[in-house]
Protein backbone atom coordinates (compact mmCIF):
# COMPACT_ATOMS: atom_id res chain seq x y z
CA UNK A 1 0.00 0.00 0.00
CA UNK A 2 1.41 3.39 -1.01
CA UNK A 3 1.71 6.05 1.63
CA UNK A 4 0.56 9.57 0.77
CA UNK A 5 0.66 12.87 2.62
CA UNK A 6 -1.87 14.57 0.34
CA UNK A 7 -4.73 13.72 2.71
CA UNK A 8 -2.65 14.96 5.70
CA UNK A 9 -1.57 18.33 4.27
CA UNK A 10 -3.46 20.20 7.02
CA UNK A 11 -1.56 18.27 9.70
CA UNK A 12 1.77 18.61 7.91
CA UNK A 13 1.34 22.37 7.47
CA UNK A 14 -0.01 23.02 11.00
CA UNK A 15 2.07 25.92 12.43
CA UNK A 16 1.70 24.49 15.95
CA UNK A 17 4.04 21.66 14.96
CA UNK A 18 6.77 24.16 14.09
CA UNK A 19 6.20 26.13 17.30
CA UNK A 20 6.39 22.95 19.42
CA UNK A 21 9.55 21.83 17.61
CA UNK A 22 11.33 25.15 18.19
CA UNK A 23 10.31 25.20 21.85
CA UNK A 24 11.46 21.60 22.39
CA UNK A 25 14.84 21.97 20.67
CA UNK A 26 15.71 25.24 22.38
CA UNK A 27 14.66 23.97 25.80
CA UNK A 28 16.49 20.66 25.42
CA UNK A 29 19.67 21.83 23.67
CA UNK A 30 20.10 25.36 25.01
CA UNK A 31 18.11 25.30 28.24
CA UNK A 32 16.18 28.42 27.23
CA UNK A 33 12.50 29.13 26.76
CA UNK A 34 11.72 30.14 23.23
CA UNK A 35 8.41 31.49 21.94
CA UNK A 36 7.04 32.71 18.65
CA UNK A 37 6.99 36.48 18.46
CA UNK A 38 5.77 39.20 16.24
CA UNK A 39 7.52 42.19 14.91
CA UNK A 40 10.81 42.55 13.15
CA UNK A 41 14.20 41.27 14.21
CA UNK A 42 16.87 43.94 14.50
CA UNK A 43 18.90 43.81 11.30
CA UNK A 44 22.58 42.94 11.68
CA UNK A 45 25.47 43.48 9.28
CA UNK A 46 26.09 39.73 8.97
CA UNK A 47 23.54 36.94 8.88
CA UNK A 48 23.80 33.18 9.21
CA UNK A 49 21.44 30.83 7.39
CA UNK A 50 21.31 27.05 7.70
CA UNK A 51 19.33 24.85 5.31
CA UNK A 52 18.38 21.19 5.79
CA UNK A 53 16.62 19.55 2.88
CA UNK A 54 13.70 17.10 3.07
CA UNK A 55 13.44 14.19 0.65
CA UNK A 56 10.86 11.43 0.31
CA UNK A 57 7.11 11.91 0.69
CA UNK A 58 7.81 15.60 1.22
CA UNK A 59 10.45 17.56 -0.65
CA UNK A 60 11.49 20.95 0.61
CA UNK A 61 13.66 22.43 3.33
CA UNK A 62 13.92 23.71 6.87
CA UNK A 63 15.64 27.11 6.89
CA UNK A 64 17.06 28.77 10.02
CA UNK A 65 18.15 32.42 9.72
CA UNK A 66 19.62 34.74 12.31
CA UNK A 67 21.98 37.65 12.65
CA UNK A 68 25.62 37.00 13.48
CA UNK A 69 25.31 38.02 17.13
CA UNK A 70 22.23 35.82 17.57
CA UNK A 71 24.12 32.88 16.02
CA UNK A 72 27.03 33.45 18.42
CA UNK A 73 24.65 33.59 21.39
CA UNK A 74 22.94 30.34 20.33
CA UNK A 75 26.32 28.63 19.87
CA UNK A 76 27.44 29.95 23.28
CA UNK A 77 24.40 28.36 24.92
CA UNK A 78 25.12 25.08 23.11
CA UNK A 79 28.83 24.88 23.89
CA UNK A 80 29.39 26.94 27.03
CA UNK A 81 31.98 28.97 25.10
CA UNK A 82 32.00 32.66 24.21
CA UNK A 83 32.41 33.82 20.62
CA UNK A 84 33.65 37.10 19.18
CA UNK A 85 33.00 36.22 15.55
CA UNK A 86 31.03 33.76 13.45
CA UNK A 87 33.66 31.02 13.27
CA UNK A 88 33.36 27.38 12.19
CA UNK A 89 32.06 26.32 15.63
CA UNK A 90 29.23 28.85 15.41
CA UNK A 91 28.40 27.74 11.87
CA UNK A 92 28.43 24.08 12.91
CA UNK A 93 26.17 24.89 15.88
CA UNK A 94 23.63 26.70 13.71
CA UNK A 95 23.70 23.85 11.21
CA UNK A 96 23.02 21.38 14.02
CA UNK A 97 20.17 23.51 15.42
CA UNK A 98 18.57 23.54 11.96
CA UNK A 99 19.05 19.76 11.67
CA UNK A 100 17.39 19.19 15.05
CA UNK A 101 14.51 21.52 14.17
CA UNK A 102 13.94 19.70 10.86
CA UNK A 103 13.99 16.32 12.62
CA UNK A 104 11.67 17.44 15.42
CA UNK A 105 9.23 18.99 12.93
CA UNK A 106 9.02 15.94 10.67
CA UNK A 107 8.65 13.74 13.76
CA UNK A 108 5.31 15.41 14.55
CA UNK A 109 3.61 13.53 11.68
CA UNK A 110 4.14 9.73 11.78
CA UNK A 111 3.92 9.22 7.99
CA UNK A 112 6.44 12.00 7.49
CA UNK A 113 8.78 10.71 10.19
CA UNK A 114 8.91 7.28 8.57
CA UNK A 115 9.04 8.36 4.92
CA UNK A 116 11.11 11.53 4.72
CA UNK A 117 14.87 11.87 4.99
CA UNK A 118 17.05 14.85 5.88
CA UNK A 119 20.08 16.24 4.08
CA UNK A 120 23.28 17.34 5.75
CA UNK A 121 22.97 21.01 6.85
CA UNK A 122 24.38 23.71 4.58
CA UNK A 123 25.32 27.00 6.25
CA UNK A 124 25.55 30.31 4.42
CA UNK A 125 26.98 33.51 5.95
CA UNK A 126 27.24 36.98 4.55
CA UNK A 127 25.94 40.48 4.35
CA UNK A 128 23.64 40.69 1.37
CA UNK A 129 21.91 37.56 0.14
CA UNK A 130 18.42 36.18 -0.32
CA UNK A 131 17.28 32.58 -0.34
CA UNK A 132 14.63 32.10 -3.00
CA UNK A 133 12.27 29.14 -3.34
CA UNK A 134 10.09 28.94 -6.41
CA UNK A 135 6.32 28.47 -5.91
CA UNK A 136 6.19 26.32 -2.76
CA UNK A 137 3.19 24.10 -2.09
CA UNK A 138 3.12 25.59 1.40
CA UNK A 139 5.44 27.62 3.57
CA UNK A 140 5.56 28.25 7.31
CA UNK A 141 7.70 31.24 8.29
CA UNK A 142 7.85 32.40 11.90
CA UNK A 143 10.03 34.60 14.06
CA UNK A 144 11.02 33.30 17.49
CA UNK A 145 12.69 34.89 20.50
CA UNK A 146 14.59 33.74 23.55
CA UNK A 147 15.88 36.31 26.01
CA UNK A 148 16.53 39.32 23.74
CA UNK A 149 17.56 37.26 20.73
CA UNK A 150 15.45 36.72 17.62
CA UNK A 151 15.69 34.34 14.69
CA UNK A 152 13.52 33.04 11.86
CA UNK A 153 12.54 29.46 11.02
CA UNK A 154 10.92 28.55 7.71
CA UNK A 155 9.56 25.24 6.53
CA UNK A 156 9.20 25.18 2.76
CA UNK A 157 7.39 22.36 1.00
CA UNK A 158 7.83 22.27 -2.75
CA UNK A 159 6.23 18.86 -3.22
CA UNK A 160 4.06 16.29 -1.46
CA UNK A 161 3.45 12.73 -2.56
Amino acid sequence: MAVSLRESVQLVSDPRNLDASVEEVFQLMLGVNCKRGSGPIEPEPESVTAVVGFGGLLSGACVFKSGGSAAMKIAAHMTGMEFSDVDDTVKDGIGEICNMLAGAWKGKVPELAANCGLSVPAVITGRDYNLHVQAPEFQLKHIYFFEDTGFEVTIVCDGLQ
